[in-house]
Protein backbone atom coordinates (compact mmCIF):
# COMPACT_ATOMS: atom_id res chain seq x y z
CA UNK A 1 0.00 0.00 0.00
CA UNK A 2 2.87 2.68 0.61
CA UNK A 3 4.31 1.32 -2.77
CA UNK A 4 0.56 2.55 -3.67
CA UNK A 5 0.92 6.23 -2.34
CA UNK A 6 4.45 6.38 -3.91
CA UNK A 7 2.18 5.78 -7.39
CA UNK A 8 -0.21 8.31 -6.58
CA UNK A 9 2.46 11.07 -5.55
CA UNK A 10 4.27 10.46 -8.81
CA UNK A 11 1.17 10.11 -11.00
CA UNK A 12 0.22 13.71 -9.38
CA UNK A 13 4.31 15.18 -10.02
CA UNK A 14 3.90 13.88 -13.65
CA UNK A 15 0.72 15.89 -14.01
CA UNK A 16 1.76 18.83 -12.78
CA UNK A 17 4.70 18.80 -14.83
CA UNK A 18 2.83 17.82 -18.02
CA UNK A 19 0.50 21.07 -17.78
CA UNK A 20 0.69 24.22 -17.69
CA UNK A 21 2.05 26.00 -14.48
CA UNK A 22 -0.85 26.60 -12.27
CA UNK A 23 -1.56 30.16 -9.96
CA UNK A 24 -0.44 29.89 -6.22
CA UNK A 25 -3.92 29.34 -5.59
CA UNK A 26 -4.29 26.12 -8.02
CA UNK A 27 -1.03 24.59 -6.37
CA UNK A 28 -2.57 24.93 -2.62
CA UNK A 29 -5.80 23.03 -4.53
CA UNK A 30 -3.55 20.79 -5.88
CA UNK A 31 -1.32 20.08 -2.60
CA UNK A 32 -4.63 19.38 -0.38
CA UNK A 33 -6.07 17.04 -3.07
CA UNK A 34 -2.43 15.28 -2.39
CA UNK A 35 -2.91 15.38 1.31
CA UNK A 36 -7.05 14.01 0.94
CA UNK A 37 -5.61 11.23 -1.67
CA UNK A 38 -2.80 10.27 1.25
CA UNK A 39 -5.20 10.16 3.77
CA UNK A 40 -7.68 7.73 2.20
CA UNK A 41 -4.98 5.44 1.10
CA UNK A 42 -3.48 5.49 4.71
CA UNK A 43 -7.81 4.21 6.11
CA UNK A 44 -7.65 1.80 3.16
CA UNK A 45 -4.29 0.40 5.01
CA UNK A 46 -5.84 0.67 8.24
CA UNK A 47 -8.95 -1.26 7.29
CA UNK A 48 -6.75 -4.17 5.32
CA UNK A 49 -5.11 -4.75 8.68
CA UNK A 50 -7.85 -4.72 10.64
CA UNK A 51 -9.50 -7.20 8.54
CA UNK A 52 -6.43 -9.33 8.22
CA UNK A 53 -6.43 -9.08 12.09
CA UNK A 54 -9.86 -10.31 12.15
CA UNK A 55 -9.32 -13.05 9.46
CA UNK A 56 -6.28 -13.76 9.87
CA UNK A 57 -3.41 -14.03 8.06
CA UNK A 58 -1.07 -16.65 7.03
CA UNK A 59 -1.68 -20.50 9.58
CA UNK A 60 0.87 -22.70 9.86
CA UNK A 61 -0.63 -25.74 11.48
CA UNK A 62 2.22 -27.28 12.28
CA UNK A 63 1.77 -24.44 15.70
CA UNK A 64 -0.13 -26.96 17.79
CA UNK A 65 -2.19 -23.90 19.56
CA UNK A 66 -2.54 -22.58 15.56
CA UNK A 67 -3.81 -25.66 14.76
CA UNK A 68 -6.40 -25.81 17.70
CA UNK A 69 -7.17 -22.71 17.02
CA UNK A 70 -7.93 -23.23 13.22
CA UNK A 71 -9.91 -26.60 14.31
CA UNK A 72 -12.18 -24.84 16.55
CA UNK A 73 -12.96 -22.06 13.64
CA UNK A 74 -14.29 -24.94 11.55
CA UNK A 75 -16.25 -26.30 14.11
CA UNK A 76 -17.78 -23.11 14.97
CA UNK A 77 -17.81 -22.02 11.51
CA UNK A 78 -19.76 -24.94 10.65
CA UNK A 79 -22.08 -24.95 13.48
CA UNK A 80 -23.20 -21.29 12.46
CA UNK A 81 -23.42 -22.90 8.58
CA UNK A 82 -25.35 -25.33 9.34
CA UNK A 83 -27.98 -23.10 11.15
CA UNK A 84 -28.27 -20.84 8.47
CA UNK A 85 -26.25 -17.76 10.30
CA UNK A 86 -23.76 -17.21 7.14
CA UNK A 87 -24.64 -13.64 7.93
CA UNK A 88 -22.71 -13.00 11.17
CA UNK A 89 -21.12 -9.83 11.43
CA UNK A 90 -17.33 -11.25 12.50
CA UNK A 91 -16.20 -8.07 13.90
CA UNK A 92 -18.53 -8.05 16.40
CA UNK A 93 -18.17 -12.13 16.68
CA UNK A 94 -14.60 -11.79 17.06
CA UNK A 95 -14.44 -8.56 19.31
CA UNK A 96 -17.05 -10.62 21.69
CA UNK A 97 -14.86 -13.47 21.90
CA UNK A 98 -11.96 -11.55 22.55
CA UNK A 99 -13.58 -10.04 25.56
CA UNK A 100 -14.92 -13.48 26.92
CA UNK A 101 -11.25 -15.20 26.86
CA UNK A 102 -9.35 -12.05 28.28
CA UNK A 103 -12.28 -11.85 31.06
CA UNK A 104 -12.95 -8.34 30.06
CA UNK A 105 -16.39 -6.83 30.53
CA UNK A 106 -18.72 -7.03 27.37
CA UNK A 107 -21.39 -5.22 25.96
CA UNK A 108 -23.71 -8.64 27.09
CA UNK A 109 -23.17 -10.96 30.11
CA UNK A 110 -23.08 -14.22 29.51
CA UNK A 111 -26.84 -15.16 31.00
CA UNK A 112 -28.28 -12.09 28.41
CA UNK A 113 -26.03 -13.70 25.61
CA UNK A 114 -27.33 -17.19 26.04
CA UNK A 115 -30.77 -15.46 26.38
CA UNK A 116 -30.81 -13.33 23.38
CA UNK A 117 -29.82 -16.60 21.82
CA UNK A 118 -31.99 -18.32 22.60
CA UNK A 119 -35.02 -15.94 21.53
CA UNK A 120 -33.41 -15.28 18.49
CA UNK A 121 -32.95 -19.37 17.66
CA UNK A 122 -36.69 -19.74 18.29
CA UNK A 123 -38.05 -16.86 16.67
CA UNK A 124 -35.96 -17.75 13.41
CA UNK A 125 -37.47 -21.69 14.23
CA UNK A 126 -41.00 -20.17 14.32
CA UNK A 127 -40.76 -17.77 10.95
CA UNK A 128 -39.43 -21.12 9.63
CA UNK A 129 -42.13 -23.56 10.63
CA UNK A 130 -44.71 -21.24 9.81
CA UNK A 131 -43.54 -20.62 6.15
CA UNK A 132 -43.49 -24.41 6.02
CA UNK A 133 -46.88 -24.67 7.18
CA UNK A 134 -48.14 -21.86 4.77
CA UNK A 135 -46.48 -24.01 1.73
CA UNK A 136 -48.05 -27.32 3.11
CA UNK A 137 -51.03 -25.64 3.81
CA UNK A 138 -51.29 -24.06 -0.04
CA UNK A 139 -50.41 -28.00 -1.33
CA UNK A 140 -52.76 -29.68 0.67
CA UNK A 141 -55.47 -28.00 -0.13
CA UNK A 142 -54.90 -27.77 -3.88
CA UNK A 143 -53.98 -31.93 -3.34
CA UNK A 144 -56.94 -32.64 -1.63
CA UNK A 145 -58.88 -31.30 -4.99
CA UNK A 146 -58.02 -34.43 -6.86
CA UNK A 147 -60.40 -36.91 -7.14
CA UNK A 148 -58.12 -40.20 -6.09
CA UNK A 149 -57.27 -38.50 -3.40
CA UNK A 150 -58.81 -38.88 0.01
CA UNK A 151 -59.18 -36.40 3.28
CA UNK A 152 -59.71 -37.98 7.25
CA UNK A 153 -61.20 -35.50 9.72
CA UNK A 154 -57.45 -35.10 11.39
CA UNK A 155 -56.60 -33.83 7.64
CA UNK A 156 -54.57 -36.55 6.79
CA UNK A 157 -54.25 -37.39 3.07
CA UNK A 158 -54.04 -40.58 1.39
CA UNK A 159 -54.47 -42.88 -2.30
CA UNK A 160 -54.62 -45.87 -2.41
CA UNK A 161 -52.13 -47.80 -4.89
CA UNK A 162 -53.23 -51.20 -4.82
CA UNK A 163 -56.03 -52.45 -2.67
CA UNK A 164 -55.18 -55.83 -0.25
CA UNK A 165 -57.70 -58.10 0.79
CA UNK A 166 -56.90 -59.18 4.35
CA UNK A 167 -57.65 -57.84 7.63
CA UNK A 168 -56.18 -54.53 9.07
CA UNK A 169 -53.57 -53.41 11.95
CA UNK A 170 -54.77 -51.50 14.86
CA UNK A 171 -52.93 -49.13 17.00
CA UNK A 172 -50.99 -51.19 18.70
CA UNK A 173 -49.71 -53.69 15.96
CA UNK A 174 -46.74 -54.32 15.31
CA UNK A 175 -46.01 -54.12 11.60
CA UNK A 176 -43.42 -54.66 8.77
CA UNK A 177 -43.67 -52.09 5.77
CA UNK A 178 -41.75 -50.79 2.71
CA UNK A 179 -42.01 -46.97 2.58
CA UNK A 180 -40.51 -44.11 0.47
CA UNK A 181 -40.50 -40.81 2.12
CA UNK A 182 -40.28 -37.81 0.39
CA UNK A 183 -40.40 -33.88 1.11
CA UNK A 184 -42.50 -31.62 -1.30
CA UNK A 185 -39.62 -30.66 -3.27
CA UNK A 186 -39.52 -34.34 -4.05
CA UNK A 187 -36.44 -34.79 -2.27
CA UNK A 188 -35.93 -38.24 -0.18
CA UNK A 189 -35.19 -37.84 3.79
CA UNK A 190 -35.77 -41.57 4.58
CA UNK A 191 -36.34 -45.03 2.05
CA UNK A 192 -36.69 -48.51 3.22
CA UNK A 193 -36.67 -49.34 -0.09
CA UNK A 194 -33.78 -47.45 -0.92
CA UNK A 195 -32.12 -49.87 1.52
CA UNK A 196 -33.54 -52.90 0.55
CA UNK A 197 -35.00 -53.97 3.30
CA UNK A 198 -38.10 -53.62 5.08
CA UNK A 199 -38.91 -51.85 8.18
CA UNK A 200 -40.50 -53.07 11.15
CA UNK A 201 -42.33 -51.03 14.18
CA UNK A 202 -44.97 -50.63 16.54
CA UNK A 203 -47.41 -48.59 15.58
CA UNK A 204 -47.56 -46.66 19.15
CA UNK A 205 -44.14 -45.84 18.18
CA UNK A 206 -44.55 -43.42 15.05
CA UNK A 207 -45.80 -40.32 13.73
CA UNK A 208 -49.94 -39.93 14.04
CA UNK A 209 -50.29 -39.83 10.30
CA UNK A 210 -48.42 -43.15 10.41
CA UNK A 211 -50.27 -44.66 13.24
CA UNK A 212 -53.62 -43.48 11.96
CA UNK A 213 -52.58 -43.98 7.92
CA UNK A 214 -51.68 -47.94 8.16
CA UNK A 215 -54.83 -48.78 10.17
CA UNK A 216 -56.53 -47.70 7.19
CA UNK A 217 -55.17 -50.21 4.84
CA UNK A 218 -56.01 -53.93 4.63
CA UNK A 219 -52.67 -57.10 4.80
CA UNK A 220 -51.14 -56.52 1.12
CA UNK A 221 -52.21 -53.18 0.13
CA UNK A 222 -49.96 -49.87 -0.75
CA UNK A 223 -51.07 -46.41 -0.02
CA UNK A 224 -49.80 -42.89 -0.84
CA UNK A 225 -50.08 -40.47 2.68
CA UNK A 226 -50.10 -36.90 2.87
CA UNK A 227 -49.13 -35.81 6.19
CA UNK A 228 -49.35 -32.28 7.21
CA UNK A 229 -46.70 -31.49 10.00
CA UNK A 230 -49.45 -31.60 12.97
CA UNK A 231 -49.35 -35.28 12.40
CA UNK A 232 -45.76 -35.94 11.48
CA UNK A 233 -42.79 -33.57 13.38
CA UNK A 234 -44.42 -30.61 14.29
CA UNK A 235 -42.45 -27.46 14.85
CA UNK A 236 -39.67 -29.36 16.19
CA UNK A 237 -38.91 -30.94 13.08
CA UNK A 238 -36.64 -33.77 13.12
CA UNK A 239 -32.85 -33.16 12.90
CA UNK A 240 -31.07 -31.86 9.68
CA UNK A 241 -33.35 -33.82 7.50
CA UNK A 242 -37.11 -32.63 8.12
CA UNK A 243 -37.36 -29.04 8.71
CA UNK A 244 -40.25 -27.49 11.43
CA UNK A 245 -43.54 -27.55 9.74
CA UNK A 246 -42.92 -29.35 6.72
CA UNK A 247 -45.65 -31.72 5.19
CA UNK A 248 -44.22 -35.21 4.51
CA UNK A 249 -45.51 -38.08 2.04
CA UNK A 250 -44.82 -41.60 1.87
CA UNK A 251 -45.40 -44.36 0.13
CA UNK A 252 -46.39 -47.33 2.21
CA UNK A 253 -46.61 -51.28 1.76
CA UNK A 254 -47.94 -53.24 4.22
CA UNK A 255 -46.09 -56.46 4.57
CA UNK A 256 -47.31 -58.32 7.47
CA UNK A 257 -48.36 -57.01 11.01
CA UNK A 258 -48.53 -59.08 14.30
Amino acid sequence: MKRSILLVNALLISMLTMAQKPSGEKQDQIIESQKEVNTLLNQIIQNQEQAKAIMGGEVNLDDPNTKMSYAYGISIGESFRMQELGGMDLGAFMQAMSSALEQKPGLMTNVEAQKFINDYMMEISQKKAQAKKDEGAKFLKKNSEREEVKTTESGLQYEVLKQGEGAKPTAESKVTVHYHGTKLDGSVFDSSVQRGKPASFGLNQVIKGWTEGLQLMPLGSKYKFYIPSNLAYGDRGAGQSIAPGEVLIFEVELISFE
